[in-house]
């Protein structure tokens, strides 16, 4: 787990400053990668590289930049968690120096070029300067686990791990107002976009090249929905669960010591019981946070009956108003943008509490995109139901549940009451996409505080269709349709934060359910078993449920990782909110209805997402845009050693 970047110039001629620019990039990366740095140049200093490390495998060898002996050199970020068994099928090919994976990967790509993807299970962002063939080859993992960022002015090819290590040669940070119409509907920017004009972000299983001039992006991997109807319930469970404990298996492989993340929800207790069993170290320990403000905030009881069940050693966090105050500006400088909901914050303390303990975490992040986990989705079918049982057309083959069969999972909506009303007030049973693209926009109660006549054209919905009615599903399949759109748009954005809050800190996290075979494989699960009755996350719940208390898989309560914003905002934390929008830049900018915000500041409800959105957006304005003279005299000043 690293930081990398990288500067070519595309015509071949001379970078200046070279040497300068790139430990100016590794200065802004340095917490990525607290346990060293390197730089690596051609002779003609018309390329260069440059790494910031974090120790995981290979502590003594596995230094970066690393050049073959064929004058291949790479950085890499990540892990390449079947780097033991690559090295087996490569021995005789390649004389290996170093236990590193990120030999393991040069040697893959001396063997396979490009093809050398198609062999790694991992999360990875890497960059090869192939020095024979002229050519740069970049790639970004299946899932976007590991960032990759790049900027392109003149001749010149800007990349790195962080958007922020590209700031210092932009001449004019901007707002890329598309890219914030994204924001304001999703909380997420898609389409490889950032909040950053001309700054842009390689894709999941994406693979970028270089070369004579011309820069080439291409997919290398997709998952397909190809639903597999000739096998029974059973069996899906069976190899559900054989192969999510492989992949925890394969997660757990460490040169240091591996602990976890804890919520006391389903995906983390999994990986926490899982990891404890394959960890080489003793002593294994989980990681929580929690709002004693009160026990809406407070699941620190579910995550102390996994700990007790798997003799775990847990580590609460117990998070504050004050922390917040402190700590929420340094937080959305590590995000370099804004990005999902308020639960980065407390995932951000908490990171910070597991990296004095350990240097590796596992974390559940994306059980609810693979196996259908939120309650919006319910929601959906919710709709549908009722839609098909005044039509009489519940029995035509389109529906994978029933009415009746959904009432009884009714309970998890318990908490979403505002979301309903919002939902059914217009567009009621109207086309799928729709229906799905009004339960996920957030920009519909934004009228007042955003000035959408600064915004321009372009529209949020049809870049969402665009994603929502990919050719890898089934067009009727609602349930598929909607969770592949979140593991191609929402799944990143959580895995955005996942990376920031932990290498913030110096800490590597990993994710075992997102291993690309898993996934492949429960992508051919029958609609109807994954959500059998309305029932969330019904095959994973069934496939996994020995490795869990009862009272953590019966549970219908779960809120993901809520924060008591809205409730600080009205106990003195208002204050703050207000002293950040009273200021004179907040009430300059074009987009922004200051004196709105702060007149509906006390109107959100406890869950609502409006003041967490506005608040990020005009702090990260304050980080970026109000301080460009910091990045650019990064380059001026002595201040990179």
């Amino acid at each position: 787990m690293c930081g990398i970047a990288g500067i070519i110039n595309k015509k071949n001629d001379s970078v200046s400053n070279l040497d300068r620019s790139l430990e100016t990039m590794n200065f802004l990366q340095k917490h990525r990668g607290p346990d060293g740095n390197g730089v690596w140049t051609n002779s003609k200093k018309s390329i260069g590289i440059a790494h910031t490390r974090l120790s995981i495998i290979d502590i003594e060898g596995g230094n970066q930049p690393k050049t073959d002996k064929s004058g291949n050199s790479i950085v890499f970020n990540g892990e390449i968690y079947n780097y033991i068994e690559l090295k087996k099928e490569l021995d005789g090919f390649y004389n290996f120096e170093t236990t590193s994976d990120t030999e393991v990967l040069l040697a893959s790509y001396l063997k396979w070029g490009e093809k050398c993807v198609d062999h790694l299970e991992g999360m990875f962002a890497f960059a090869i300067w192939n020095n024979k063939q002229n050519k740069l080859f970049c790639a970004r993992d299946h899932f976007g686990i590991k960032p990759f960022y790049f900027y392109e002015t003149g001749n010149l090819f800007f990349f790195a791990s962080e958007a922020k290590a590209l700031l210092p040669f932009v001449e004019n940070i901007e707002l890329n107002n598309e890219a914030l119409q994204d924001y304001l509907t999703f909380q997420l920017v898609l389409d490889g976009k950032t909040l950053f004009k001309n700054i842009f972000e390689l894709p999941p299983a994406h693979a970028l090249t270089i070369k004579n001039g011309v820069r080439t992006v291409s997919r290398f991997w997709q998952v397909y929905y190809n639903v597999d109807n000739d096998h029974t319930e059973s069996y899906f469970l069976k190899k559900t669960k054989k192969m999510i404990e492989n992949s925890t298996k394969l997660h757990t492989r460490s040169d240091v010591e591996v602990g976890s993340y804890l919520s006391g929800g389903i995906d983390s207790s999994i990986i926490s019981a899982l990891g404890n069993r394959y960890s080489d170290f003793d002593d294994f320990k989980s990681f929580l946070g929690k709002f004693s403000i009160s026990e809406t905030y407070d699941e620190s009881k579910y995550a102390r009956s996994v700990a007790n069940m798997h003799d775990l050693k847990l580590k609460e966090v117990d998070i504050t108003k004050t922390d917040f105050i402190n700590n929420i500006e340094q937080l959305i400088y590590h995000l370099d943008y804004p990005v999902a909901g308020p639960g980065s914050f407390p995932q951000f303390q908490v990171s910070q509490e597991a990296s004095k303990h350990v240097k590796v975490v596992l974390g559940g992040q994306g059980g609810d995109e693979i196996f259908g986990g939120y309650v919006r989705y319910l929601i959906a079918y919710f709709e549908q139901c009722i839609k098909g049982g005044i039509e009489g057309t519940l029995d035509n083959g389109n529906f994978i549940v029933t009415y009746q069969s959904i009432i009884p999972n009714l309970q998890s909506m318990e908490n979403y009451k505002p979301l309903l009303k919002e939902f059914w007030k217009d567009g009621l049973f109207d086309e799928p996409d729709k229906r799905y693209f009004r339960l996920i926009n957030r920009s519909l109660t934004l009228d007042k505080e955003i000035n959408r006549n600064e915004l321009g054209k372009y529209s949020a919905y049809e870049t969402f269709r665009k994603y929502y009615y990919e050719n890898n599903t089934q067009r009727d399949s609602y349930f598929d349709n909607m969770t592949n759109f979140d593991m191609k748009t929402l799944l990143p954005g959580l895995l955005h934060v996942e990376d920031r809050v932990s290498m913030a800190h110096g800490l590597e996290s990993r994710v075992p359910f997102l291993n690309h075979k898993l996934v492949e494989f429960v992508a051919t699960i029958p609609a109807n078993i994954k959500f059998k009755n309305g029932t969330l996350k019904k095959v994973l719940i069934n496939a996994m449920k020995h490795e869990l208390p009862k009272d953590v898989y019966k549970r219908k309560n779960k809120m993901g990782f809520p924060v008591p914003l809205n409730e600080w905002v009205n106990n003195g934390l208002g204050s703050y909110v207000h002293d950040i929008f009273n200021s004179q830049k907040s009430k300059d900018r074009a987009i922004f209805n200051s004196d709105e915000i702060l007149n509906g500041l006390h109107t959100e409800g406890k869950f609502g997402r409006k003041i967490w959105g506005l608040l990020s957006l005009e702090l990260w304005h304050k980080q970026f845009i109000d301080n460009q003279s910091y990045f650019s005299n990064l380059l001026k000043e002595n201040r990179v050693a």
